[in-house]
């Protein structure tokens, strides 16, 4: 566990510093059992790894990594994507390996793709059996780092008329696991003419997804 915990510390001091010619690490998108479409939004890790490059003057491999739940690759990845419209499951082992990787520094974002709530909610508790996920605060840190977002997430897409939330799940003072609800930011940073939305509306997801990687980058482990 310490020299997992030591591999993540050294990607993330390694993430502000001066450009090199490689890349500082890879973003990776999740990849679940149970039948759930974990392969949604083909566009939308490049595009926010091309706006955090670009506006953050970050280092991020532009291409994303997949890595499976119950893997131990998940530990070379210092953030780890999410999203999905269907069922999710963990077997156990897959649960143990990712409060492992949580507990030791990584970090795992959650998007609901819409029709995914039910199913991660129910399995998250395997991993955490002891916590919550709580709605985190407006004036929480995620919503305020290079881009302010004073009313919290901003709704990108309209589902059944609820408002955009933003849950966590926190140990020992540090949010492990942030879930996005009822917004759609990965939709949001998705090509423009997947789903035609305006330039505006697509900036506040590729935004607020800039302050969720940076956030998870920078909080104390």
């Amino acid at each position: 566990m310490k020299h997992t915990l030591l591999l993540i510390t050294l990607v993330l001091l390694s993430t502000f510093g001066l450009q090199a010619q490689s890349h500082s690490f890879r973003l990776a998108k999740l990849k679940y059992n149970g039948g759930g479409d974990w392969y949604a939004n083909k566009t939308s890790l490049p595009n926010l790894i091309r706006f955090c490059n670009q506006n953050l003057n970050m280092n991020i491999a532009s291409d994303e990594a997949v890595v499976e739940v119950g893997s131990p690759e998940l530990f070379t990845y210092p953030f780890v994507h999410m999203t999905g419209h269907g069922n999710v499951v963990f077997s156990d082992a897959e649960a143990q390996n990712l409060r492992n990787y949580l507990l030791s520094g990584g970090f795992l974002h959650i998007d609901d793709n819409y029709g995914l709530d039910q199913y991660i909610r129910k399995e998250m508790k395997k991993v955490f059996p002891e916590y919550e996920f709580v709605e985190l605060p407006f004036d929480h840190p995620i919503y305020r780092q290079k881009f302010s977002f004073s009313d919290g997430l901003p709704k990108i897409h309209e589902h059944d008329n609820k408002p955009p939330q933003g849950f966590g799940i926190i140990h020992e003072g540090r949010l492990v696991c942030f879930y996005t609800y009822e917004t759609d930011l990965g939709n949001g940073w998705e090509d423009q003419d997947i789903y035609n939305d305006p330039e505006t509306v697509r900036q506040q997801a590729l935004r607020m997804g800039a302050n969720i990687v940076t956030f998870a980058l920078t909080q104390p482990i």
